[in-house]
């Protein structure tokens, strides 16, 4: 059998919902192989086409979606021709979701892991595939990170790209120097305060409300591709009062430490998802 492979091929960025800790925003690698015959070129398949065809797919099939396993315990489903609307009880509070249908995959699995995942990409990926190639094997894995890192989720309104829906996300790592000095101390507060979190953005709080006696917090905003909502515990919400760019969150991590010793001097370099991210420096 005659087999090929493209290691880091590409990296999904996405969020789903765990039953214990909730909204996840998470960063996976992909490498690919692919099983089959040698076609008339003497290639199981194109390499260009590994990189542009089969990437694309990824990324328009999960790539900046929420995925939602179906079999989730409490969980309700209402689907329109162009809308979704998630309903989901959990030990942690009550969480909604509403958004145009594509943000979002109902994925037929008991849970949301790499195994799962990889099942549902490894068929759409096979059935578009020449009949030559019998089969595609996925492995998809995090980014090995020594030091601090936080899995965060959010939207952006205002991108014209799929950045603007309401719930995906990333597992990044965060570099802070204090005076020049990498800080393991100010990298770890802050991956505490940003672990399992939602960022929102200030001005897109719709309401805050009681729901079984637990404080939640409801967004909405209408971008592009349609109106966004969402609703999800207090404790699980981190509000600032710019949009969540990288380049944002960047600066305002280095404002906050500045605020508490303005006479330091400040670099933040925090990632979004792998090996991409925004710098910050405050004096």
């Amino acid at each position: 059998m005659n087999r090929l492979f493209v290691q880091n091929l590409t990296v999904i960025d996405f969020s789903y919902f765990d039953a214990q800790r909730g909204i996840m925003g998470e960063s996976w690698i992909v490498d690919i192989e692919l099983q089959g015959e040698l076609d008339d070129q003497g290639m199981v398949f194109d390499f260009g086409d590994v990189k542009k065809q089969i990437k694309q797919l990824i990324d328009t099939e999960v790539d900046h979606r929420f995925v939602i396993s179906t079999q989730l315990k409490n969980l309700s489903i209402e689907q329109s021709q162009h809308k979704v609307r998630l309903n989901w009880d959990s030990q942690l509070g009550h969480f909604e979701h509403e958004s145009p249908k594509d943000s979002v995959v109902l994925l037929d699995a008991k849970t949301v892991n790499t195994k799962s995942i990889s099942k549902y990409l490894e068929d759409k990926i096979l059935d578009v595939l020449p009949s030559n190639v019998t089969g595609v094997t996925l492995k998809l894995y995090e980014e090995q990170i020594e030091g601090a890192y936080y899995h965060y989720s959010h939207g952006l309104k205002k991108h014209l790209g799929n950045c603007q829906r309401i719930v995906h996300g990333h597992r990044s790592k965060i570099e802070i120097f204090e005076n020049h000095k990498r800080s393991s101390e100010l990298e770890d507060y802050w991956s505490a305060c940003f672990r399992n979190i939602y960022i929102g953005t200030k001005e897109d709080v719709k309401k805050v409300l009681d729901i079984n006696g637990k404080e939640h917090t409801s967004f909405c905003y209408t971008a592009q591709q349609g109106r966004f909502k969402l609703t999800l515990p207090s404790k699980r919400v981190h509000i600032i009062d710019t949009d969540s760019t990288v380049e944002l969150i960047a600066a305002y991590i280095a404002d906050q430490c500045l605020a508490k010793h303005p006479n330091n001097h400040y670099l933040v370099k925090a990632y979004e998802g792998v090996g991409k991210g925004a710098i910050a420096e405050r004096k």
